[in-house]
């Protein structure tokens, strides 16, 4: 029987593999630190993270205080990053930064903890702890490298992070607002809280134009539907709410609604007016 020549390289390629395999299981068994060192930085220039993470994970412990120790415990985070395990890689990037805080390696460090955190980072709608750890770091690693080559992506990334955060905010105001329409005040008193909350905190935010609409919204909303005593002065609110939105916004695209809205509420006011002259 001959071998085709065609499937000679897949052959070679094959053995190679089983070698290696046969190679690393051998090492991994061993109790021999050296050994495991020296096969996991091989696996490791090869881009075989993987199993390098497998080996380093069993000697770190064993490299604390020695020469190699930084070069064992950056290897050790890195290879977490690039398996993409975004929880340990950040973890043990921090415990990087503690152990060798002025390392050469200690600008890469920060960045890639602070990216792993940012891979973390869930969609707006969910629990925003993993973004404003990420943020946190982010800032952190600006701080400290401003001349990183790694400034531009940081900077990026924690804009996005800022971005998907205040849509979190702005959301719950507008579900707020969306809900003080069915006539529950307690809604609309609360979407006014939040929407003053988001318009203060977020100013440079690219859903303010919206956010001082809804303001318009929940203001109107409040007042056509509260009681006499307090009636007078909320629609006086809802127009300068109405003003606030033309006053940063001259050219809004939210106008047309926007308008109607402050009609209802000078028609109402009109009728305080007309009481007001009819009892003079």
């Amino acid at each position: 029987m001959f071998f085709r020549p065609k499937l000679l390289p897949l052959i070679l390629l094959v053995l190679i593999f089983s070698y290696s395999c046969s190679e690393y299981q051998k090492v991994l068994k061993k109790p021999n630190s050296n050994a495991k060192y020296q096969l996991a930085e091989k696996l490791y220039a090869e881009g075989d993270f993987k199993r390098a993470n497998r080996l380093l994970e069993q000697i770190a412990p064993s490299y604390v205080g020695k020469p190699q120790g930084e070069r064992v415990m950056f290897f050790f985070a890195n290879s977490y990053y690039e398996i993409e395990d975004y929880n340990f890689a950040g973890y043990q990037f921090e415990r990087f930064l503690k152990s060798y805080p002025k390392s050469d390696k200690a600008g890469e460090a920060s960045f890639l903890g602070a990216k792993s955190y940012y891979m973390l980072s869930p969609r707006y709608s969910v629990d925003q702890t993993d973004t404003d750890k990420a943020l946190t770091k982010l800032q952190l690693f600006i701080n400290s490298y401003p001349n990183s080559e790694h400034l531009p992506e940081a900077n990026i990334m924690a804009a996005e992070l800022r971005t998907k955060k205040e849509k979190k905010e702005f959301e719950v105001a507008k579900q707020f607002t969306k809900l003080g329409k069915s006539y529950i005040m307690n809604y609309s008193i609360s979407a006014i809280a939040a929407l003053d909350n988001f318009i203060n905190d977020n100013p440079g935010s690219i859903y303010r134009e919206e956010a001082l609409y809804l303001k318009v919204q929940a203001t109107t909303n409040l007042a056509l539907n509260s009681s006499e005593g307090k009636k007078q002065e909320r629609l006086n609110d809802a127009r300068v709410a109405h003003a606030d939105l033309f006053k940063n916004y001259p050219e809004t695209e939210y106008a047309e609604d926007a308008n109607k809205l402050v009609e209802e509420v000078n028609n109402e006011l009109k009728l305080y007016s007309e009481q007001e002259n009819l009892s003079k």
